[in-house]
């Protein structure tokens, strides 16, 4: 059977390039010195980029939890959790993308306040249930949680005040247990 033609500037499926997705990995870890170092190790020795690091100890004090955002083609992401899975503190390796999890961002952001800006700071902080942390004469300190999204969205509404400093955590997630209907 002939191949149909080619239109200019249009590639066939076999010549797409292979698409990037973003991936939530999380990987319980032996809470011991060097950990954290073998694996962000693992990451730059093969190139691999890292959008978001997290890493905290669980509810047992010798495990921690490391929650990586990163992005690749299925083999990328295939090769990542195979080097995941070989480094000696690793105990085990969890792909949530493809399953349904809670995820969770905190971002602290220092804008200028005045007086007359203010009020306006201020209905931006409840529309998006965030919390004022500080407060000085000359600026507001807020407390932000949430998805990526709605982090991203809070910061972009401060930005017109002038953002003085800002500290984000990255991703923490974990799986649902719940999967059926409300």
């Amino acid at each position: 059977m002939p191949t149909p033609p080619q239109l200019p500037g249009r590639k066939t499926a076999s010549q797409q390039p292979p698409r990037e997705k973003r991936h939530t990995i999380s990987v319980l870890v032996e809470n011991k010195f060097g950990a954290f170092t073998r694996i962000a190790g693992l990451f730059a020795a093969k190139g691999y980029n890292i959008d978001s690091l997290s890493v905290g100890p669980t509810e047992d004090e010798t495990v921690s939890r490391m929650t990586i955002v990163t992005r690749g083609d299925d083999q990328i992401i295939e090769q990542i959790i195979k080097q995941l899975n070989k480094v000696i503190d690793t105990i085990k390796v969890i792909d949530l993308t493809f399953d349904s999890f809670v995820e969770r961002e905190l971002v602290l952001v220092k804008v200028n306040a005045t007086p007359d800006t203010r009020p306006e700071i201020m209905q931006i902080t409840e529309i998006f249930r965030a919390k004022v942390v500080d407060i000085s004469p000359k600026s507001l300190t807020l407390e932000a949680t949430g998805s990526q999204q709605k982090v991203d969205a809070i910061i972009k509404m401060l930005k017109p005040f002038t953002i003085r400093e800002l500290a984000r955590t990255g991703r923490v997630a974990l799986k649902r247990e719940f999967q059926g209907e409300v």
